[in-house]
């Protein structure tokens, strides 16, 4: 098995759980982390990834350490995506795979963006792809499964369901998402950040299945609570928004042909009343082939937030390999070929402590 050196860039939510991810992969070897935070700085991956035992990598902010290292791929996992940094790091000749949503579909880049991240590719000889769990896995690879065995597609749906009501994130639900105010009507920025974050690949689908979009709509709905609820975020009174729906729909000669429906909430007794399914997708395709296929995640509320991220980090770990021997450039699901995951011989010692299992190796 071929060995990459890979660097981790961030160690969020989900990139610390890629980090893990890495340690433990048999055929990857940690080169370096990079951290943003100074008291992240200095410190083991292990510790950082929530590993017992000491990996002898330490985190570092200094940029020019982590291109000394000559990794063959980072995995680039920040909250905002910088373009000088991607450029910089496949000029260098690392690989990049990243959970951030720039690169799904090309041509759905800034044209100018895409020309100086496709050049750095080519100055670096090397390939960078954005895959995860919504958006990656669900919303391309089941569905390109889902409509090989098709020979006419009338429409496919992917709804998304997320019970969020145990979620011990306030910042997140009630600062970002906008949960627990009075309702309004949806921002236009809500449903822009909708369209970029499940546009492309949309998109993507589409001209897989030589059924071009001809352009994409955006819509949202929301929900207030009948009652008083108290989740594990906080609270929310009667009459403030405890749920909502973002649907992006693609349009292929002039009706809508892919849809992918977000519905996010944090309590079943709503107003009006939702039909809602537990945490998990939902994918419906029409045609001369029609699939209704429920994709349901098996965990605990409670025990969500520690498992969940591993359904985005995991998908962007595997790809590795695939991504380092692909042909220079801005590289799609449809470019390379099915990911799948080398697993460790023996699993790790513990599910969320102990030291990394058979294989796992750290330089």
């Amino acid at each position: 098995m071929t060995t990459y050196r890979v660097v981790q860039w961030a160690t969020g939510t989900i990139g610390a759980r890629s980090l893990r991810g890495v340690v433990e992969h048999p055929g990857l070897t940690l080169a370096g982390v990079y951290v943003h935070t100074p008291d992240k700085a200095g410190r083991d991956a292990g510790e950082l990834c929530g590993l017992g035992g000491a990996t002898g990598v330490t985190a570092t902010r200094d940029i020019e350490h982590i291109l000394g290292l000559r990794p063959n791929c980072v995995l680039y996992m920040p909250l905002v995506c910088d373009v000088d940094e991607v450029c910089r790091l496949l000029e260098s000749g690392a690989n990049v795979v990243t959970t951030r949503g720039e690169f799904h579909h090309p041509g759905s880049m800034d044209p100018v963006v895409r020309k100086r991240v496709e050049d750095a590719c080519e100055r670096g000889g090397t390939s960078i792809h954005s895959t995860g769990s919504s958006p990656g896995f669900i919303s391309e690879a089941v569905p390109l499964v889902l409509t090989s065995i098709a020979r006419r597609l009338d429409g496919l749906t992917i709804d998304e369901f997320a019970d969020l009501s145990q979620r011990p994130s306030p910042e997140l639900l009630f600062g970002v998402m906008g949960f627990g105010v009075a309702p309004t009507d949806f921002e236009e920025r809500r449903l822009s950040r909708a369209r970029t974050s499940f546009g492309p690949s949309l998109r993507l689908i589409a001209d897989a299945l030589s059924l071009p979009l001809d352009s994409l709509e955006a819509s949202g709905e929301l929900a207030t609570a009948r009652h008083h609820v108290r989740i594990a975020a906080g609270e929310l009174a009667p009459g403030t928004v405890a749920a909502q729906r973002l649907t992006v729909t693609g349009l292929h000669a002039g009706r809508p042909l892919l849809r992918f429906r977000a519905t996010w909430y944090c309590t079943t007794d709503l107003e009006p009343a939702w039909n809602l399914h537990a945490t998990g997708w939902h994918l419906s395709v029409e045609g001369d082939a029609p699939l209704d296929v429920t994709v349901r995640l098996p965990v605990p509320l409670d025990r969500m937030a520690e498992v969940s991220p591993s359904y985005t980090a995991n998908r962007a770990v595997n790809a590795v390999p695939f991504v380092c021997a692909a042909a220079p450039g801005i590289r799609t699901t449809l470019d390379l070929p099915q990911v799948t995951a080398a697993l460790p011989q023996r699993p790790p010692t513990s599910r969320t402590t102990g030291c990394p299992g058979a294989g796992a190796k750290v330089l």
